[in-house]
Order: structure tokens, then C-alpha cells, then sequence
């Protein structure tokens, strides 16, 4: 009888950990995520997916670890023995990483090298062959010219993008020079109800819900002409996983091929609810980073061709998608309100 495959997935309470969990789990892997101590628990995102472990045929494991702990990472790599290794884990905010460039370098960047030579050491030992993905990002481009594709050189601008540039060429040069079925995903901005608060996205689709039922005045952005290009983070993780079952190791970009601002943005999520983003936005110059990407626009032609992949979430499904999600959140918050609890909100200032 042959066994189910293993995944284990570090990043795993992150939004695409979440999606991506779900995916493996439905194709019948054994999954085994990695999840940092926390004083609170942090793993809301995956709480329908959780297993009690005193049951049988637990499919989904987590073990405690963290991408500045080779040692942990070896032993968690030994116990689970993965057929594939997705890392998903890092210091991914952008705008903190200006204020934590030392503690970003360390995880997003020397993280990555730390579970490639934790893979190698296991895969030389055993004799087992490993895939591993990395989540690299559209960010590593910077500012070279839309629209950016796998041949585009790198302008990182921030230490975040620095960070993923060097785990970029580890994962190559360990491809290269050791054998391993090593692959970088280039995703470019994927969104979705799951996303984290302090993330533009869902900073504004959270603002919309909570100004529409009263409970906030104002919006305060930064750069209200920066382009990104948007997609769900549930289409990007079906490409994780195509690329990871693919035939050969390689570099791909993923993204949806159009390009928005964040003033874009911000109207379609205020119009959902019937309000002009004007009477609620202002610019708060706190907000601008030391170096701004002004415009990412991804080429995924590659990712077409090879595995048939096109998104299949529009622009305008996704901004209604999170603003429902985050009217519902209001909606709660209003019930909890009336009846006398705080619920002033966190994380306004990052």
C-alpha cells in the first residue's frame, strides 16, 4: 500500500499557510506545519483544519520551530520526514522591515539557508529526494520596469526585498550545485479576508466595514499611487502547488498580469459599500517608506504556458470578497460594542 505523501509547510498560520494547507490536505497529504511559541494563541487561521492528536488518522501535525533555529529545523525535518518542504515563513511586512532590518535579514534571508542545508544534510544521509519552495516576492524587483517577468534583473528597495533576493540565489545555487528539486515561486501581492490587518489591503477593507457601521471616522494611507498587481491567495497557492508537482525545478512568476493603485483600491472598496473613499482617506506621510516601489506588474506567462495557471479571481471578486468578509467583522464588533465592551482596534500605527 503506498503511503500518502508528506508536506510540511513553515508559515503555516500565515494566510497562505492557511489556503495551502487546505489544498494539501484535500489531495490527501499528511501535513505537518511549523508554528512560532506565542504567549496568545496565533493560529486562528487554521482552527478548522485543527486534528486532536489523541485521534486516529491525524492528518494535520504542527510542531514548534522557527526559521532562526537550524537545530529545531533539523529535528522537525527528521520527524516528519517530508516529501516536500514549502517555506512560507518570514518577517514579510515590508514597512517593518525598514524598522527590523537586522531581525528581517536574519529569518526571510538566512532562515531560507538554514532549511536548505537542514535538506541537504537529510537528503544526503537518507537518500530521500526532498522538494522544497520558496515564497519569493515581487517586492525583490523594486523599481525595474513593468512589467517585471523571470528575465527582469532586481531592484530590491527595502530590507525585506534584500532579504528574499539573497534567499532567491540560495535556493538556486543549492539547485545547482547540490541536486536538490528546489523551486521560487515570484508571487506578486495575493489578498484575501485572511490577510493580516497591518497589510494595505485589508487595513482599508477593514476601515470600510468599521466606517460604514460608525465605528471609525477616518482612513489614514501613505502612497495612494503605488501599483501593485493583485490577486486572491487562494489561485496563488493552487500554483505553489503545480509548480511543486511539476517535472523539473525551476524560477516562476505568478501574478494576475494587470496592475492597480492603492487609490484604486481603496475607491472600489469604499464603492462596495456605497461611500466615496474622498469623504474618508487621507494621506498620512508617516505611512511612506524610505524607499517606495511605485509599480509592480507581473508577466506570468511562463506559469500559463507551462502548467495552464491563470487566476481565477478578478480585481473587483477580490475587493468584494474582503469587503464582505470585513462588514461581517464590523457587524460583530457593533453587537459587541452595545454591549459595553472595548473594541478599540490594534496595529492602526504600523
Amino acid at each position: 500500500m503506498t503511503q500518502p505523501a508528506v508536506a510540511l509547510v513553515t508559515g503555516i498560520t500565515g494566510q497562505d499557510g492557511s489556503y495551502l494547507a487546505e489544498q494539501l490536505l484535500d489531495q490527501g497529504y499528511h501535513v505537518h506545519g511549523v508554528i512560532r511559541r506565542a504567549s496568545v494563541f496565533n493560529t486562528d487561521r487554521i482552527e478548522h483544519l485543527y486534528q486532536d492528536p489523541h485521534e486516529q488518522d491525524v492528518r494535520l501535525h504542527l510542531h514548534y520551530g522557527d526559521l532562526a533555529d537550524g537545530t529545531v529545523l533539523r529535528r522537525i525535518i527528521e520527524t516528519a520526514r517530508p516529501d516536500v518542504v514549502y517555506n512560507l515563513a518570514a518577517q514579510s511586512h515590508v514597512g517593518v522591515s525598514f524598522k527590523t532590518p537586522e531581525y528581517t535579514a536574519e529569518v526571510t534571508g538566512l532562515g531560507v539557508l538554514r532549511l536548505l542545508e537542514a535538506l541537504r544534510d537529510h537528503s544526503h544521509r537518507t537518500g530521500r529526494k526532498v522538494r522544497f519552495y520558496q515564497a519569493s516576492s515581487s517586492e525583490m524587483y523594486g523599481s525595474a520596469p513593468a512589467p517585471q517577468g523571470p528575465e527582469t534583473p532586481f531592484h530590491p528597495r527595502s530590507p525585506y526585498a534584500c532579504a528574499k533576493v539573497y534567499a532567491y540565489h540560495q535556493v538556486i545555487n543549492y539547485r545547482e550545485a547540490y541536486g536538490l528539486f528546489a523551486c521560487n515561486g515570484i508571487l506578486f501581492n495575493h489578498e484575501s479576508p485572511r490577510r493580516g490587518e497591518t497589510f494595505v489591503t485589508r487595513k482599508i477593507t477593514r476601515a470600510v466595514g468599521r466606517i460604514k457601521l460608525g465605528l471609525q471616522k477616518k482612513l489614514y494611507l501613505g502612497n495612494l499611487d503605488a501599483r501593485r498587481d493583485w490577486g486572491h491567495a487562494r489561485d496563488y497557492v493552487e500554483a505553489m502547488v503545480l509548480i511543486m508537482q511539476g517535472d523539473e525545478p525551476g524560477d516562476f512568476v505568478v501574478a494576475s498580469g494587470e496592475s492597480h493603485s492603492v487609490r484604486e483600491f481603496a475607491a472600489s472598496a469604499f464603492a462596495e459599500v456605497g461611500l466615496d473613499y474622498q469623504d474618508f482617506v487621507e494621506v498620512d506621510p508617516r505611512y511612506f517608506r524610505p524607499s517606495e516601489v511605485e509599480h509592480l506588474h507581473g508577466d506570468a506567462t511562463q506559469m500559463r504556458e507551462k502548467f495552464g495557471w491563470r487566476p481565477r479571481t478578478s480585481f473587483a471578486e477580490l475587493v468584494a470578497e474582503m469587503v464582505r468578509s470585513d462588514l461581517k467583522l464590523a457587524e460583530r464588533e457593533l453587537v459587541l460594542q452595545k454591549a459595553g465592551h472595548d473594541i478599540r482596534t490594534r496595529g492602526t500605527s504600523l
